[in-house]
């Protein structure tokens, strides 16, 4: 299940990109079929075996163009291991909502970019997010817990990245079937996959996504606006600043104040 829509990330073979908090890697190995060079980079490290084998898996399939290479690190967002300017394109995909220092993670997604480079960031949308805050308090446990530890109206998002340095060009929302399946999850506890009514909403998503028939399709399409569980911002990191402004990284102006 794709949060990112493709079309608007510009990904060409060859490309570099960095799939920021990659998770199970099911970004990642969209970039790699399509010709890129992906890092997948996870906080936690127990995620990436199984995605350094699943590149394995569509490489020996012949899934992906033969120049497609498929790299794992266990890395910080706050503190990303790469020089300035290395990355094609970006993507950040419901990472922002688990990590306190968002703006730091920002700052470091665009000096990590290229100049005229793409971030696709996304994040659990305003209103399907504040029904589940309301709906479970264990949706939204501690930071250490990896519970979810702010919610964005899409401006507010959309004003961060610009502050960190980018240019917002486009915003959509996805995942409109996804958000009852949750607001039923926060019912009966985030955790309880037993639940029968859980388990048949599941059923049915999984048969969304294998089968994607027009009528769902089309009634998602109606509904994300409304209810569309995840919201998408495509932005790119300027060419050049003609006003000569510089973009102070968040750790350093924290630092500066001690």
């Amino acid at each position: 299940m794709l949060t990112v829509d493709f079309d608007h990330l510009e990904i060409s073979e060859g490309d570099l990109v960095l799939d920021m908090g990659a998770g199970a890697g099911r970004h990642s190995f969209e970039c790699y079929r399509r010709g890129a060079r992906v890092v997948s980079l996870d906080y936690d490290f127990d995620e990436l075996p199984e995605v350094h084998n699943i590149f394995w898996t569509i490489n020996k399939a012949g899934e992906a163009p033969p120049d497609s290479l498929g790299a794992c690190l266990n890395g910080d967002a706050l503190q990303l291991p790469f020089a300035d300017n290395t990355f094609d394109h970006a993507i950040c995909s419901e990472v922002f909502e688990h990590i306190s220092g968002d703006t730091i993670a920002m700052a470091e997604l665009f000096r990590v970019l290229k100049p005229n480079a793409m971030l696709a960031a996304t994040v659990p949308s305003w209103l399907p997010e504040k029904i589940c805050w309301a709906l479970s308090a264990e949706y939204h446990a501690p930071l250490s817990e990896g519970g979810h530890v702010r919610i964005y109206t899409e401006n507010q998002f959309r004003d961060r990245l610009e502050s960190a340095g980018f240019t917002a060009e486009y915003s959509q929302r996805a995942h409109a079937l996804h958000a009852p399946y949750w607001w039923l999850k926060c019912l009966v506890g985030p955790t309880n996959d037993n639940n029968p009514l859980v388990r048949s909403y599941h059923d049915l998503l999984v048969w969304d996504m294998m089968s994607a028939p027009i009528l769902t399709r089309t009634v998602e399409a109606v509904m994300n606006p409304l209810i569309g569980k995840s919201i998408v911002v495509y932005a790119r990191k300027p060419q050049s600043d003609a006003t000569g402004k510089t973009h102070k990284h968040p750790r350093a102006k924290a630092d500066a104040h001690g």
